[in-house]
């Protein structure tokens, strides 16, 4: 009797080890598992939150729980974040990195847990696109362009010549580093007559951008004629710097379109600003995750979305 109850207890133990395995192996294939993990980098950066808005609204659409974790723009905390997000057993990840030449960490704990990876909005793999791994997804706008569309409006209000500064987001953030390079870039090659006098971190804040703005009008006086953010968030605050200091003429530019910039257009406080579509990223994102559910081919594995200038002749486009 003793030796049939051992034989027993043995034998479902094993049971039991293999369905933990099994399970373990397919929570994130699972067609029904609808847990979906989305990393942001901060719920603080304005924009970032219409991305998420967008993308719960298709998860909701679609019947996903979508388990949010917000970083605050700290790296170990969103590799932390990311982990806990697959033990947790969801069955994808979106991701809007803190620090897109850091991701590799991330990129592999997807791919050991095999479940689909999208980072939207900031590209880890720009440039280097061809070497994604499977499974890995990015959506979002080819970032240079942004910088492009600005400088390329301002150097005209400007006449081809004068002085500019950029306030610039988070150092080593993909959108910070193409979005200056497309001004510097545009600058020199199109308008070899205008000058960049400063360029500083803001870190995509209004207040870091609004103390920084003031120092460079008081550093150069006149000679600053413009100043080009890598974000709303920063040309507002410059924006509330010209205020302070009696600088009506100081054409200023942001990227993002959010209501608070179409405002600032309207009132003719702003001079321009890039429409980046946060709908089409957020949805796109949760999209692609629905294609690989349904065994659909997602598409190519990087979707760009396109930008669009928004001044003052169509901004009433983009209320």
């Amino acid at each position: 009797m003793m030796q049939h109850m051992k034989k027993f207890f043995v034998t479902g133990s094993l049971l039991l080890i293999l369905l933990l395995v099994f399970t373990g192996c397919s929570q994130g294939n699972n067609a029904e598992n609808k847990k979906v993990g989305y990393a942001i980098n901060n719920l603080n950066d304005t924009f970032q939150t219409y991305i998420l808005d967008a993308a719960k609204k298709e998860a909701k659409d679609k019947g996903y729980e979508l388990r949010v974790e917000n970083a605050k723009e700290d790296l170990i905390s969103q590799q932390d974040q990311v982990n806990t997000l697959i033990q947790n057993g969801v069955s994808a990840l979106v991701v809007v990195p803190v620090d897109t030449s850091a991701m590799n960490p991330i990129t592999k704990a997807a791919q050991e847990a095999d479940i689909p990876l999208v980072y939207v909005n900031r590209n880890p793999y720009a440039g280097k696109e061809d070497s994604m791994p499977d499974g890995v997804y990015y959506v979002g706008s080819e970032e240079i362009t942004a910088g492009i569309m600005q400088m390329d409006f301002l150097g005209e209000k400007m006449k081809g010549k004068g002085g500019i500064a950029i306030a610039m987001g988070i150092l080593g953030n993909e959108g910070t580093v193409k979005r200056t390079e497309g001004v510097i870039n545009t600058a020199e090659e199109k308008y070899p007559d205008i000058k960049v006098l400063a360029k500083e971190t803001g870190e995509w804040q209004r207040d870091k951008a609004l103390s920084i703005a003031e120092n460079w009008i008081s550093t150069y006086g006149d000679d600053l004629n413009a100043i080009l953010a890598n974000n709303d968030e920063m040309a507002l605050g410059a924006v509330q710097a010209a205020k302070n200091t009696g600088r009506s003429d100081l054409l200023i530019a942001g990227v993002d379109a959010i209501p608070d910039a179409i405002e600032a257009i309207e009132n003719d406080e702003l001079a321009a600003t890039v429409f980046q579509d946060g709908v089409g990223q957020g949805k796109g994102a949760i999209e692609i995750i629905t294609a690989l559910k349904d065994e659909k081919s997602p598409g190519e594995s990087v979707k760009y979305v396109p930008f669009q200038l928004v001044t003052k002749e169509n901004v009433s486009d983009f209320k």
